[in-house]
């Protein structure tokens, strides 16, 4: 997915810039980077964080950093922020998301005589070619609502330029953007930062004050926050945020990541009638489900399993198979005592793939001399691979689609009776995976109690990975 932070300050921000952008730290594990501008212009540094943290990547830079303004991003595709030269002036810019027609669209501009200098896993960096269709408009704001309606998928940004920093949300809101105003007790000029993670502002001294809507820009700059362009009507926020990608302390939409959680892991428990001795939760996400879901059976909360954390992020960002699966290997250290002879549910936020679940911590689990595993996802089964953001880019890694064409013996196009929770197709396809997965039994959170827990109208998430549309 990625993560963007920006911030505009009336002193050098390069501390509180290095600080917010590893916030985002969960989100990416590839590239990151930080541009800022001061009294020198501007200036950029770009890390590869696939073999260490962005702490230890940036700390002997950002010392010697120095501007009044900055953006960073953390970003499993592109290298960035990237410098740009254009009609405009010079700029910055930071990026997220996904383009689906990112290929089409370059092929198109390649034809009209532009060039690309910048790459990214041998093809043209996203950041590049969304600075190219920007600056095709009349302005960058024109510029930046011209590219949202060009490209397929979603693209939230960060423009730096010497007056300020535009900051845009994709068109139907998919991803957040949240703006926060530092908090100075001396009634001076605050300053300002934007987010991906509101989560971000507190430990630097600022509060979230608006949540860009779907399509909205706005500017920050020394006279602080300017709307350039309004709020769309037509809002589908991605689902997925509270059930897995965000961090349990940022806000979204008005609803706090952490209390989605424990409010899917009520659900899951009012609608389970297993025997168990404990529940736990797979670290770090599945965590927030697994207290939700004792407090509602009154099972208690323990921990068979931990963290270690440093160095170990998310296995399911990494693009590489090998990658996930070494982070999935070492992440997590089982405690003997709290296993054995244990009946445990086991709350996880998803099964996309379902081989680091069973292969990395499920055969801890009975390694460790466990008696009943029962896994409780707080999502239903994924279906379809996300065309808004970086993360499962096939059909084929899906879990739900391996159980499919074992079961039809080819690709079924019967896909409604897999999405019904009430059809033998689906408990067909269920049963297939708790076998795969080889536990005691498998039971997903339906896609209406997801919905309810979050708490969001149906019409205003993004719920393509489960239906497809």
């Amino acid at each position: 997915m990625g993560g963007l932070f920006g911030v505009v300050s009336d002193k050098n921000c390069a501390k509180t810039l290095f600080y917010g952008t590893d916030y985002h730290s969960h989100l990416g594990t590839e590239n990151a980077g930080m541009a800022l501008f001061g009294d020198g212009g501007f200036t950029n540094t770009i890390h590869s964080i696939s073999q260490a943290q962005f702490k230890s990547r940036f700390a002997d830079e950002y010392g010697g950093m120095k501007g009044r303004m900055g953006i960073g991003a953390i970003d499993d595709e592109s290298p960035q922020p990237l410098i740009i030269r254009s009609k405009f002036g010079t700029y910055a810019l930071a990026v997220t998301g996904l383009i689906a027609n990112k290929d089409d669209l370059a092929g198109k501009l390649l034809r009209e005589g532009a060039s690309f200098s910048e790459m990214a896993d041998g093809g043209v960096n996203s950041v590049e070619l969304v600075a190219k269709l920007i600056n095709r408009g009349e302005n960058l704001v024109d510029g930046i609502m011209q590219m949202q309606q060009a490209i397929e998928g979603s693209v939230c940004l960060l423009l730096m330029t010497r007056e300020g920093i535009y900051v845009a949300r994709d068109r139907y809101g998919r991803f957040p953007l949240i703006i926060g105003r530092e908090i100075r007790t001396d009634g001076s000029l605050s300053g300002h930062a934007a987010a991906t993670e509101s989560s971000s502002f507190p430990n630097l001294g600022y509060e979230q004050v608006l949540s860009l809507g779907p399509g909205e820009i706005v500017r920050l700059d020394g006279m602080g926050i300017r709307k350039e362009q309004p709020t769309s009507k037509e809002k589908h926020v991605c689902a997925f945020l509270w059930i897995y990608t965000g961090y349990p302390a940022s806000v979204y939409e008005g609803i706090t990541v952490e209390n989605a959680r424990e409010r899917c892991g009520r659900a899951m428990a009012r609608g389970d009638d297993v025997e168990a001795d404990l529940v736990t939760g797979v670290p770090d996400s599945g965590v927030g489900h697994a207290i939700g879901y004792a407090m509602e059976s009154g099972l208690p909360f323990r921990r068979p399993l931990v963290k270690y954390t440093p160095g170990y992020g998310r296995s399911y960002t990494p693009p590489s198979q090998n990658i996930r699966d070494l982070v999935a290997t070492m992440k997590l250290s089982a405690i003997r005592d709290v296993i054995l002879g244990s009946r445990m549910v086991v709350c996880e936020d998803s099964i996309v793939r379902g081989t680091q679940l069973k292969n990395y911590t499920i055969r801890k689990l009975w390694d460790n001399g466990a008696k009943e595993i029962h896994i409780r996802p707080a999502c239903p089964p994924l279906m379809f691979p996300c065309i808004y953001a970086s993360s499962t880019r096939s059909v084929s890694e899906l879990a739900a689609h391996r159980a499919i064409r074992d079961i039809e013996g080819t690709t079924s196009e019967r896909f409604d009776d897999y999405l019904d929770h009430h059809s033998v197709r689906y408990r067909n396809m269920v049963e297939w995976i708790r076998r795969e997965l080889d536990v005691t039994s498998l039971k997903y959170l339906h896609i209406e109690e997801m919905i309810a827990a979050i708490g969001l109208p149906e019409e205003q998430l993004c719920l393509y990975c489960w239906r497809g549309r």
